[in-house]
């Protein structure tokens, strides 16, 4: 894999072809990334692979129109053709008067910030072998659990460099360790499956093989012998690792490229409450070791630490240039992109702020209660915010656990979901989008 300095180079040369061949400007996107990977299931080995790629995508503008390219072949004719044929393509294509790069003032410089996101150390296969086979055995040896829909690690790294003629040039490098294990208990038409994973920066900062392993086959087993769940309106309690899918239904309805299509059921919403006084959504790319951290977006455009949501009032939306000049407002240091297409905007490190009850407490304080630990399904429709998805999880009644539910719906609006959540005290930062359990006071659940 390419080291920095050869990175910036690389760019740094497609960007000035395209100058020399007669673009308007342009900008150079390159990506190259390694991995290997481990598979086990019931202690044989399954799977041991390692892959690597790289690639380099180029954008040109010939007045407000563009057009974007990519190659593997990185030698200089070879560049040069493709940037020639890319010019003739751009001049073909229908103008767009919110094309165009980044404003240079928005521009990020150096020096810049760094996350400690590279791990020097790059595991051999026979360590990940054994990372897997500890979570599995843990796995196994719960109470219950009777088989493995296998357990996986994998290691990478990935570095990433762009460079665009209004004098930008930035790299950025990575690394990324994750371990999983996923079970089966019960025996016949009561069988029961679940998992849990972990994935990290550095390999020393996953969690423990066993304890990987040990929540996947007893969260298994909690799922066995589900009972009948009476439908109707009740409260539910999202876990965290299924209520960050709300924050990426927000993070969906605030984008730049949403708004301007008139999409989202967010529409103008800005600078409104749209959840509860108290709730803050804050969007950090300066995380150390996070797993979206950044020092500039896909841009080259500065990034900061937002605030999407202060006191339950919406206060941006995240825009790259081009939706940005639409929604006649200044980029956000959002864009997201990758070799082959035109930037898009996504956030970095998001979450929403933990509130002061735990869940324990919410649980007792609701005469009947949903905890649903998984979702199933993609019933959310992103211009209304209509929200009825497939879940399982398990019914708690004056506190106490009932049973497990599976089979079961659960649907409301996301609007009104905003309005009246209430974030537990349990946030973790695990994940690129995190979220504590959250409390929606009322939905309608159904039950097959």
């Amino acid at each position: 894999m390419r080291d920095q300095q050869e990175t910036r180079d690389l760019v740094e040369q497609a960007v000035e072809l395209a100058r020399r061949a007669g673009a308007d400007s342009a900008d150079a996107v390159f990506s190259a990334s390694r991995s290997s990977a481990v598979q086990v299931r019931m202690g044989a080995l399954e799977d041991v692979h390692r892959s690597e790629a790289e690639a380099i995508g180029i954008r040109v503008f010939a007045g407000q129109r563009s057009a974007t390219v990519s190659t593997s072949d990185f030698e200089a004719e070879s560049l040069a053709e493709l940037v020639r044929r890319a010019i003739e393509m751009a001049r073909q294509a229908p103008e767009d008067p919110y094309a165009g790069l980044a404003p240079s003032e928005l521009l990020a410089a150096p020096p810049f910030a760094e996350f400690d996101d590279w791990d020097p150390v790059e595991p051999e296969p026979a360590a990940l072998q054994q990372l897997v086979l500890e979570a599995e055995a843990a796995a196994l040896a719960v109470p219950g659990v009777a088989n493995s829909n296998g357990s996986g690690t994998s290691s990478g790294a990935s570095i990433r460099g762009i460079a665009t003629s209004a004098g930008f040039s930035g790299v950025s490098r990575s690394t990324i360790h994750s371990l999983s294990a996923s079970v089966v208990a019960g025996e016949g038409s009561g069988m029961q499956r679940d998992h849990d994973w972990d994935s990290a920066r550095h390999a020393s900062d996953l969690a423990d093989p066993a304890s990987i392993g040990k929540r996947a086959g007893e969260r298994a087993v909690a799922r066995l012998n589900p009972i009948k769940l009476k439908p109707g309106p009740m409260a539910v309690l999202f876990e965290p690792r299924v209520s960050t899918g709300l924050l990426g239904h927000f993070a969906q309805a605030i984008s730049g490229s949403s708004i301007a299509r008139k999409s989202s059921f967010l529409q103008d919403r800005l600078g409104q409450q749209i959840f509860e006084k108290g709730i803050a959504i804050i969007d950090d790319p300066f995380r150390p070791r996070g797993l979206r951290s950044r020092a500039f977006d896909a841009e080259g455009v500065t990034v900061r630490r937002m605030a999407l949501v202060e006191d339950g009032v919406l206060t941006s939306w995240v825009a790259e240039a081009a939706s940005a000049r639409q929604l006649g407002i200044a980029p956000t240091g959002h864009a997201a992109r990758g070799v082959s297409g035109t930037p898009g905007a996504g956030p970095s490190n998001l979450y929403l702020e933990a509130g002061e009850r735990s869940v324990a407490d919410m649980i007792a304080r609701h005469p009947r209660l949903l905890v649903v630990t998984e979702l199933i399904g993609q019933g959310v429709n992103p211009v209304t915010g209509d929200y009825s998805r497939g879940a399982a999880g398990f019914l708690y009644e004056n506190g106490e656990r009932v049973g497990a539910v599976s089979e079961i719906t659960v649907a409301s609006n996301l609007i009104d979901m905003f309005a009246s959540l209430e974030p537990a005290s349990d946030l973790e930062f695990r994940r690129g989008i995190d979220a504590p359990s959250v409390l929606v006071p009322e939905m309608v659940v159904g039950s097959a």
